[in-house]
């Protein structure tokens, strides 16, 4: 049974990178080391409470952010202007993720059409490389994301 369970988990390790490559242009390995300056806040805990990454708790658990509608991880309080975001439909994908981790409140006061919008997380991960190598990081930690209907009929438009 452990041969079973280790082959099982050396194989979802090894299809962790080809995963996120399909929903994340960058660099897995890369944002691995370049999330060290986010788990001051933020905790990587999957769905069974197995802890990914420890970290500090001041941020929302970042497991799974793929598709999540923004501010919507239970229990956490967020800020309202977040909350109004994912309630106008902001949903994370690495776009989004990039230009929210770039500036915070300035990207909800876009998002929401409100000079007044605030963030509660006030550091910023300008460089947007780096952005996009912690999202696919996120990813490649993440669950399995269902496939989009897009992806999923194989159209384009």
């Amino acid at each position: 049974m452990r041969l079973f369970a280790a082959t099982a988990l050396g194989m979802a390790l090894a299809a962790a990178p080809a995963f996120a490559d399909e929903h994340a242009s960058g660099d897995a390995q890369a944002g691995e080391k370049v999330f060290n300056k986010c788990k001051a806040c933020h905790v990587i805990t999957d769905a069974d409470g197995e802890t990914i990454v420890k970290g500090g708790r001041t941020g929302p658990n970042l497991y799974g952010i793929y598709n999540r509608t923004a501010g919507s991880v239970e229990d956490f309080r967020y800020g309202d202007s977040l909350v109004e975001a994912g309630e106008n439909g902001l949903e994370w994908n690495e776009e989004e993720f990039a230009g929210y981790v770039a500036d915070p409140k300035g990207f909800l006061a876009e998002y929401n059409d409100d000079t007044r919008a605030r963030s509660k997380m006030s550091f910023k991960l300008r460089d947007d490389e780096e952005a996009k190598n912690v999202w696919a990081y996120l990813v490649s930690v993440g669950p399995e994301v269902e496939m989009d209907e897009e992806e999923e009929t194989g159209s384009d438009s």
